[in-house]
């Protein structure tokens, strides 16, 4: 993922756009957040503690990714790489707990089709974080450009691979509060 934005001038624009993409989000949750809280005055579905404990989790998780923005991963790869698992496991938790969310305020504030879809999204990203993490591990050397055949060539796609697909179910994750935002 950050192998993308690691050469000027793409990585100025990759920070420039990861940076949009936190304060995005962080917006996006916080409407989540107080949208939550309208919705629970009346039907009282969830505690307000764990509404804010999501919106906690997910801030940190768009702090995580202003860390990977800021620290390119060639440049300083320790913090750059605390700050990607901060962001993708925070991001995990976040998604996780806003599934649980959607489902106590069923059939009031949410359909149940609209649930799963969302819980099958925090489900693949759980599954996708874990193996992203073991082969990020196996991987000895920060490189950029990388062949097959290469060591460590396989980890490097691998956690490529469940990078991406954790990212993205985060994109589809805030596709699903459309409806929810109208």
């Amino acid at each position: 993922f950050s192998d993308t934005g690691t050469k000027p001038p793409e990585s100025g624009i990759f920070g420039f756009m990861i940076n949009i993409s936190a304060l995005l989000g962080a917006i996006t949750m916080y409407i989540r957040y107080l949208v939550i809280e309208k919705q629970n005055e009346s039907s009282h579905f969830v505690r307000s503690s764990c509404n804010m404990l999501s919106l906690c989790v997910g801030l940190m998780g768009c702090t995580g990714m202003g860390i990977v923005a800021t620290f390119q991963e060639l440049s300083v790869p320790s913090v750059h790489d605390i700050g990607a698992l901060v962001a993708f496991g925070c991001g995990v938790v976040y998604i996780t707990l806003q599934s649980i969310i959607s489902y106590k305020s069923c059939p009031r504030w949410n359909t149940y089709f609209v649930c799963h879809i969302r819980m099958a999204i925090s489900v693949i990203s759980c599954i996708s974080f874990i193996p992203m993490i073991v082969f990020a591990s196996r991987i000895s050397m920060t490189k950029i450009d990388w062949t097959p055949g290469e060591k460590d060539y396989t980890y490097h796609f691998m956690s490529a691979i469940c990078e991406w697909t954790v990212a993205f179910g985060f994109i589809f994750f805030f596709l699903t509060f459309i409806r929810d935002f109208q």
